[in-house]
């Protein structure tokens, strides 16, 4: 047996689980799903209306977090860079300021996880990277380092 093919971690009492890391959200992952689609086509109908930051505002409250959500995880993140492709660059600013500083850090979220997907075939890296300009202009530099060291992973 090979040392390079032993896995250490496994022999580690002090290790730390995925699970210990912060709480798993208490529903279902079918239901969490289900929340996600509703809050989906509530997003898609204030686009609808014109109406940008009560959009974004329903697709930040409550996202999926933990283990097993991965589906409504994807969907929310779709959602959210949606509303972000749809928004003039002009508009972002007031936007940003009328979200609290938790919508704000969730934002900061989608807007790392987005640019993290490779391949991603609508999203616009400058669309995104435009985003977190403002979201830095406007929330500080501290929002970066809540995001950074935050466990709950959108």
């Amino acid at each position: 047996m090979s040392f390079r093919n032993i896995d250490i971690d496994a022999y580690d009492e002090d290790i730390l689980q995925e699970t210990e890391l912060c709480d798993p959200d208490p529903r279902e992952p079918a239901q969490v799903f289900g929340d996600t689609k509703q809050k989906q086509l509530a997003v898609r109908s204030a686009l609808n209306k014109g109406d940008i930051t009560g959009a974004l505002n329903v697709a930040l409250d409550g996202p999926p977090y933990g283990p097993n959500v991965e589906e409504a995880k994807s969907l929310a993140l779709q959602t959210v860079v949606s509303v972000l492709n749809g928004t003039k660059s002009t508009d972002v600013p007031t936007v940003l300021r009328s979200l609290s500083q938790d919508e704000q850090d969730t934002l900061m979220k989608y807007v790392y996880k987005g640019m993290g997907m490779p391949g991603w075939g609508d999203v616009s890296g400058s669309v995104l990277l435009g985003w977190h300009e403002k979201l830095t202009e406007i929330a500080g530099t501290g929002c970066i380092v809540r995001v950074m060291t935050d466990r709950k992973t959108v």
